[in-house]
């Protein structure tokens, strides 16, 4: 028992003298926010609207896009394009690319005939030629970069719908001063 109470008592003074030697936590300061960078800045409504207007145009033209670039791309590799060949390169349901084939007729970019090949008509291979040169533009711009092919590959087709004409001439001029180093 006496060295128990030997044990309490020294462990109590332990404490105390380690307490005693602390020095007193400082109060939390407050950090201030820093100002905000020219990023940060909450931009004008009319602006940001327009902004996620183009954003979702670009979205609606996407569709369309890569649906012709890639009937373009079977067509000139194997000379037709039938939906079960969209339907594999694309990643979607044979189902998905009748109704967007539908559409693209209703559009005027394909013709078509039930069971038949999928062709483009003059619109539809100028929005081909189009997507192919915009792909071309990102792809090569973030190969330039440094990004990994297969990378840029990937990065570049969703990027080339949602870059303005003014991007894409900076990207190629980056290009050819890159290709002139």
């Amino acid at each position: 028992m006496v060295t128990l109470c030997v044990k309490k008592h020294l462990a109590e003074k332990y404490l105390s003298d380690k307490l005693n030697t602390m020095t007193p936590a400082k109060p939390k300061q407050r950090r201030r926010k820093p100002a905000p960078t020219p990023a940060q800045t909450l931009l004008r409504p009319e602006t940001q609207a327009s902004i996620h207007r183009k954003t979702r145009s670009a979205h609606g033209e996407e569709r369309s896009q890569d649906y012709a670039e890639t009937i373009a791309d079977i067509i000139d590799t194997c000379g037709e394009a039938r939906a079960t060949d969209i339907a594999k390169r694309l990643g979607v349901t044979h189902v998905t690319v009748i109704k967007t084939v539908a559409r693209l007729q209703r559009d005027g970019f394909v013709t078509t005939q039930p069971y038949r090949s999928i062709f483009l008509t003059e619109q539809g291979r100028k929005l081909a030629e189009e997507a192919r040169r915009r792909h071309a533009i990102v792809l090569e711009f973030l190969i330039a970069l440094g990004v990994k092919p297969d990378i840029a590959a990937e990065d570049s087709e969703g990027i080339e719908h949602h870059v303005s004409d003014e991007t894409l001439d900076v990207f190629e001029r980056f290009i050819r001063m890159n290709a002139q180093e």
